[in-house]
Formats: structure tokens, C-alpha cells, sequence
């Protein structure tokens, strides 16, 4: 019995990929921003392919258009990259901590970094319980008056220690008014500020007295994982 012949894959989807990615690896080290004849030059496309490419990139913030024409990578490009070479220096590092804070603290154990005027999750631990926090890594949340915020907008610009908060910081209600957070900062060499890690779950469990209790734990595993990112405390 003849075999059926399969139908043929479609190509066109993979080829407008490929041309997305021949326009955004044009970029190299050392560029600010490109005019239109030098990515034509360093992708072979025609100037009008460039331009609908750049337009769906625009659209997912890969890709900036400037005044004057010219073309620069964008913020998107730069969060990409920033996660790609953090998850893998902070990761082995990281992730058991959240884990072993999530076990004990039975709460949603987290790991900021600053991007901007945001914060991103790079790395979390969920809470065995049903009702948790429901943001992912890779997830980006404003800079407002939450704690995870205002320690990675505090910390983040070399505070004199004398002039330190009191740690953790604990708020409720800000980001989300269901939500309670408590934050503390980690360090690198140089006391440079790393990230924010975090204790966060439903106000209602997480409440204030609670927050004390679980206070010592969070500032005992952010002073040891700064440690062993090279802090000296």
C-alpha cells in the first residue's frame, strides 16, 4: 500500500524568523545606533524589508527607531541580555536559598534585580500552599513603595550603612492590596547591591506579626548569600 504523502512544512513562517534575526545580530560590541544603508549592508536585505522588520521589532521594544532614522537595540534587547548573563552567575547560588526559604517560611521566596524604572523577577520559589503571589520569573513590576522596590532603590545607590533602613522592610497592600512583601538586600564584592530577596504572600498570612517572626530567617540567608557572592559583612 503506497505510503501518503506528507504535506511540505510551510517556510515562510521560519523565513521572516530568520530575517528578524538577521537584522537584530547585525548589531555588534561597540555600536550606538545604525543607519539604514549599514544594516542593509550587514544583512543583505533590501532597505524596505529592514524597515517592516523594524517595525514589528519596535513593537516588542527590541528595536528603536531615533529621529534622525537611525536604528539602536532597545530595552527589551538590554533585558534579554541582562537576564541571560545573571541567571547563570546567580543561579546556582540563588535558586537553593529560595528553596530552602520557601520550605521553612512556607511563603513565596523570591529574587529581584533593578531594571530602570522597574523590577524584574529573576528567580522564585513557590509556597505549598494554593493561595501564593502569581508573578513569574521573567516578570517585570513597577518601582513603587513596596519593599522589594525600596530596597533595590536604596541599596542600589551605595547607602552609608549609618543611614540604613531597618531590615527586612516589610510593607502591605502597595503593589497589590492583598500582597505583603519582606525584603532584604543582597550584596556583591564592594558592597555593590546584587538584588532584592524577598518573603511575599497574602496579607492576611503574611501580616505584621507574622513578618516578625520570619524576619531573623530572611536576614540570616541574605547575609550568607551575599557572603558567598563575595560581600564582606
Amino acid at each position: 500500500m503506497p505510503k501518503e504523502a506528507r504535506p511540505r512544512p510551510k517556510l515562510e513562517g521560519v523565513a521572516s524568523a530568520e530575517r528578524v534575526l538577521t537584522v537584530l545580530t547585525a548589531f555588534q560590541r561597540g555600536d550606538d545606533a545604525l543607519e539604514l544603508t549599514e544594516l542593509a549592508r550587514r544583512t543583505d536585505l533590501v532597505k524596505s524589508t529592514i524597515m517592516r522588520l523594524c517595525i514589528s521589532l519596535e513593537k516588542f521594544g527590541l528595536i528603536e527607531r531615533l529621529d534622525d532614522g537611525r536604528y539602536r537595540l532597545g530595552v527589551e534587547a538590554a533585558r534579554i541580555g541582562s537576564v541571560y548573563q545573571q541567571s547563570f552567575a546567580l543561579e546556582e547560588r540563588v535558586v537553593p536559598v529560595l528553596e530552602r526559604l520557601a520550605a521553612e517560611s512556607m511563603e513565596t521566596a523570591s529574587f529581584y534585580i533593578r531594571r530602570g524604572n522597574q523590577r524584574l523577577c529573576l528567580f522564585r520559589a513557590d509556597s505549598p500552599y494554593p493561595l501564593r503571589m502569581n508573578v513569574r520569573p521573567g516578570d517585570m513590576r513597577p518601582m513603587d513603595r513596596s519593599a522589594i522596590a525600596q530596597v533595590l532603590a536604596t541599596f542600589g545607590d551605595r547607602v552609608d550603612p549609618a543611614a540604613a533602613p531597618t531590615l527586612p522592610l516589610y510593607t502591605s497592600g502597595i503593589t497589590d492590596p492583598h500582597v505583603a512583601s519582606l525584603a532584604m538586600p543582597i550584596f556583591g564584592a564592594g558592597r555593590r547591591l546584587i538584588g532584592a530577596l524577598a518573603l511575599s504572600g497574602p496579607s492576611s498570612r503574611l501580616s505584621t506579626e507574622r513578618a516578625g517572626l520570619l524576619a531573623p530567617r530572611l536576614r540570616d540567608a541574605a547575609e550568607r548569600l551575599s557572603v558567598e557572592l563575595g560581600a564582606q559583612m
